[in-house]
């Protein structure tokens, strides 16, 4: 059984996100919870995916980060050096731009290094977190096969993607 395992990003993904309602679609998805959603630390938060997967079998867990959750993502790619089926990774921000306006220290180098497994990372061409080029450069980096799905800004609850029917399909594509 594959195991998926929501990772939010800053300030966490409420009621009406898209991760909330994919969390609802099955029993095997479990959302990764972070000491605080308002104060991110990355290298904390990436110890608790690395505490939370520590029990599954790697080939059966797929990450399903959303915004500050990808770079969460990468940074503990950097840090555990450790494999898992599969990523989805939608609308990660520019970490400059989150170097500015959440907080300075949060990133002390943007994440670059390849992401040995398979990802995909889902970005919109309005997205006030990150420039579309930027996320490609991105997706380019990390190794994940590129979807961008046009003007659909953060990809969040506030940009209409409550139920993302869209989001799930490629959930379950990533997952084949």
């Amino acid at each position: 059984m594959t195991h998926y395992f929501i990772i939010p990003g800053y300030q966490g993904s409420g009621p009406d996100h898209w991760q909330t309602w994919i969390e609802t679609k099955q029993s095997n998805f479990h959302r990764i919870q972070q000491k605080d959603w308002n104060n991110p630390d990355l290298a904390e938060w990436a110890a608790n995916i690395d505490k939370t997967i520590a029990n599954y079998d790697p080939e059966t867990v797929v990450l399903v980060a959303h915004s500050l959750g990808c770079l969460t993502v990468a940074e503990w790619v950097k840090r555990y050096n450790k494999k898992v089926k599969a990523a989805l990774l939608v609308a990660p921000p520019d970490a400059d731009l989150i170097r500015k306006k959440v907080n300075v220290n949060l990133l002390h180098e943007t994440p670059t290094q390849n992401i040995p497994f398979r990802t995909t990372l889902v970005a919109s061409s309005n997205d006030p977190w990150i420039s579309i080029e930027t996320a490609k450069s991105y997706a380019q980096n990390w190794g994940s096969e590129f979807i961008n799905i046009g003007d659909a800004g953060h990809i969040n609850n506030l940009s209409g993607y409550g139920e993302w029917e869209q989001g799930y399909e490629i959930l379950k594509k990533l997952t084949k």
